[in-house]
């Protein structure tokens, strides 16, 4: 239970902030997406501040916790990347994510917190971002992994 309002308590608190920062808002996307014509550089902040903080937990974190061989505050173990490989799947994948990013104005978090505002276009949106993680798991399935 008590991991369950941790996560309910750090995604309110993600949610809020995509708010604050007006991630979702498409016209803030667009015109921060929108390079050539009335750039809109203010999201950068919202980058720049959340590498930040996440830049600082994580080495607090790795010196107080990950060297010592403890785990997370509120799980089991951490989560963290393993490789450095940079192949087809990262750069197709990032790629198709980005034009999704800009024909639709909206990543999935802020999509997905779009919903709770009954915003009717984000139910497509957020269909389409399941149908399409359900797709590629049939693609990797049956043609990446197939055996000759």
């Amino acid at each position: 239970m008590k991991n369950l309002l941790v996560v309910f308590m750090t995604s309110t608190l993600f949610g809020a902030g995509l708010e604050l920062s007006q991630m979702t808002n498409p016209k803030k996307v667009y015109g921060f997406l929108n390079l050539f014509r009335n750039w809109d550089p203010s999201l950068i902040l919202v980058m720049v501040g959340a590498i930040a903080v996440n830049a600082i937990v994580y080495v607090w974190l790795k010196k107080s916790r990950i060297q010592k061989g403890l785990g997370p505050l509120m799980g089991e173990k951490f989560s963290l990347p393993t490789s450095r490989h940079i192949d087809s799947k990262l750069i197709v994948g990032s790629s198709l994510f980005g034009i999704g990013w800009a024909v639709a104005g909206f990543c999935p978090g802020p999509a997905i917190s779009g919903l709770f505002r009954n915003q009717k276009e984000l139910y497509l949106i957020a269909i389409s971002i399941i149908v399409g993680m359900y797709l590629f798991t049939l693609f990797d399935k049956f043609v990446m992994n197939k055996k000759p």
